[in-house]
């Protein structure tokens, strides 16, 4: 167990090895980088959109690391099994206890024992709902390891042995986890310092403080005969974050009452 120290993102750290398969091998990894680990059956599919846009310019410059470990080494006999039958029978196949457990000892290689400081996450459909408050979690973390589930899901066993934590990505069932793996690592990669240009922009955005964002509105000030709100045209900055407040409440109020409950302004405040 290694004594907490605060992150550097000024020097660069050397890695010795491919293994687990480090994305974007080609340039340096700052020190100190926030990293994904994703075990999965297809690989090939990361980077996918994390390589896009401002996660994937942040990658490229080393600001945070993806790791894959490819399942399928880990699996059993000539043809490298990695599933078997539903124990009392069913449908569908099972990925195999003793399988996971291989891939998860190996994404365990240098990384925390703490969860907090490196969570180990199982993409179910049974897990508790990720949201914005879990990525901020996950980015003040040093990483993550992620299983992408195929199949009827995992042996419980393994789940239990590694105490592994249960997310969904919502309330509807993918083919895997490798969609979802990228949602929630995206969602949490632009939380990290650097990533975006304007760290405001994290703050003024849905689900930041519980409710969701105000419209946005941009040039031309008329379009096809609708006109941006004048208080946003007005110059008094008082005002117009009077009026954001109050649409995000409206839109909140409106579009998610589940959220307006939980933000407590319902409490505090009368629906107009």
């Amino acid at each position: 167990m290694t004594e907490d120290k605060p992150r550097s993102h000024g020097r660069l750290a050397i890695s010795a090895s491919l293994k687990p398969r480090e994305l974007m091998t080609d340039t340096p990894r700052l020190k100190g980088a926030w990293r994904a680990r994703i075990i999965t059956l297809f690989p090939e599919a990361f980077p996918g959109t994390l390589g896009l846009s401002l996660t994937g310019k942040a990658l490229q410059e080393g600001r945070w690391a993806l790791e894959t470990i490819d399942l399928r080494p880990f699996g059993i006999g000539k043809h490298r099994n990695v599933d078997d039958t539903p124990a009392g029978g069913g449908a569908g196949m099972v990925l195999r206890a003793d399988v996971v457990a291989r891939a998860f000892d190996e994404a365990a290689i240098g990384t925390p024992v703490e969860r907090s400081r490196w969570p180990v996450v199982y993409l179910s459909p049974r897990g508790r709902r990720f949201d914005q408050a879990m990525a901020r979690s996950w980015a003040e973390a040093d990483g993550i390891t992620l299983l992408c589930g195929r199949f009827e899901g995992v042996d419980q066993r393994v789940l239990d042995h590694y105490a592994v934590e249960e997310v969904s990505l919502g309330d509807f069932v993918l083919t895997g986890g490798e969609i979802a793996a990228q949602a929630m690592i995206d969602a949490t990669v632009r939380l990290l310092p650097g990533v975006l240009g304007n760290a405001a922009s994290t703050e003024e955005e849905s689900h930041s403080h519980g409710l969701l964002e105000h419209p946005q509105y941009t040039k031309p000030q008329v379009w096809e005969g609708r006109e941006i709100p004048p208080v946003l045209m007005s110059g008094h900055h008082g005002e117009i974050e009077k009026w954001r407040r109050a649409e995000a409440e409206r839109i909140t109020r409106e579009r998610r009452p589940d959220l307006w409950e939980d933000s407590g302004d319902s409490r505090r405040q009368p629906d107009r």
